[in-house]
């Protein structure tokens, strides 16, 4: 029996909370994790895992067994990290979870050149703007702006992102431009109802703070539905930089009110709670976090 293959099967049926759960996230028959189980209390000699109506759950032993061998594998994850960091490279599939839109203008065109690093990768991108569930969807690392709810989850901010007022100079020129944030009572907004959207939005300028409360006929819950509606001419919104950043830098949306700042938008890189960084998990966020830094140095250059 392989010890390592049997505690990281333990590891993954105690996390996942059923033999057909880990199944899936290993990608191997129900049966063969059954076998890899029963043989591993055969040969401890002590029960692991009790049935309940809730599901599995770890015994007493069990429950100890779990933290050590979860330790085990996450020493065995860090020396292959350190060796393939120096060495031969990263193989097998890595699993991403990450938004549509931020997805498709700064991950999937640069995609290619992480690829071209890792020649024995591959990339499983889920794009959805939902939150995920990492262990139960076997997800190596999820990308997620915003503020996080959930401060149990283990993260790492990659990145920060300026926001502001944007609209297209068409609209602008029918609607007018906001010289103040309490103009924009009178325009219609966009309202991005996820993280870090919202009616209420707080500007600052010289210490003091200002809080408008903007309306708007179109609420979406995708950052896509932002862009088309704004892109329409129909309305400005308040966005991070990174959701426009082509149409920033051919001029087809202007920025208002830029003698106010407004709360910037955070990237964070999350990963499965209770395990270590998988060598690619972490090899494709030092990537994103490069990228996230070219794409701030080139936006400044163009704004002086």
């Amino acid at each position: 029996m392989d010890r390592l293959a049997a505690m990281e099967t333990f590891v993954c049926v105690v996390e996942t909370g059923s033999f057909s759960a880990a199944a899936r996230r290993l990608n191997v028959g129900q049966p063969a994790i059954s076998k890899s189980i029963a043989l591993l209390e055969e040969r401890l000699a002590v029960r692991l895992l009790t049935r309940s109506t809730r599901g599995l759950a770890p015994t007493e032993a069990g429950t100890l067994f779990f933290e050590h061998a979860r330790k085990v594998i996450e020493g065995a994850n860090e020396a292959e990290y350190v060796v393939r960091s120096a060495g031969a490279g990263l193989t097998g599939t890595l699993r991403i979870s990450t938004t549509v839109t931020f997805a498709r203008l700064h991950i999937l065109p640069h995609l290619g050149g992480f690829l071209d690093k890792h020649p024995l990768l591959d990339v499983d991108v889920r794009l959805e703007d939902r939150s995920t569930y990492l262990i139960e969807d076997g997800i190596d690392v999820a990308l997620r702006m915003g503020n996080l709810s959930d401060s149990n989850l283990t993260a790492r901010k990659i990145a920060t992102c300026p926001r502001c007022v944007i609209g297209t100079p068409a609209y602008f020129k029918r609607r007018g431009v906001p010289e103040l944030p309490a103009d924009l009572v009178d325009h219609e907004a966009v309202i991005y109802t996820l993280g870090g959207g919202g009616t209420s939005w707080l500007f600052k300028k010289a210490g003091a703070e200002q809080s408008v409360t903007v309306t708007g006929r179109i609420k979406v819950s995708a950052a896509e539905g932002v862009r088309t509606a704004v892109l329409s001419n129909y309305s400005l919104t308040l966005s991070s930089e990174w959701m426009f950043a082509p149409e920033l830098a051919s001029g087809d949306v202007v920025k208002v009110l830029q003698d106010w700042t407004l709360p910037g938008l955070d990237l964070w890189a999350i990963f499965p709670t209770g395990r270590m960084a998988s060598a690619k998990a972490r090899a494709f966020v030092d990537f994103v976090e490069q990228r996230m830094k070219t794409q701030a140095s080139v936006s400044n250059t163009s704004a002086t």
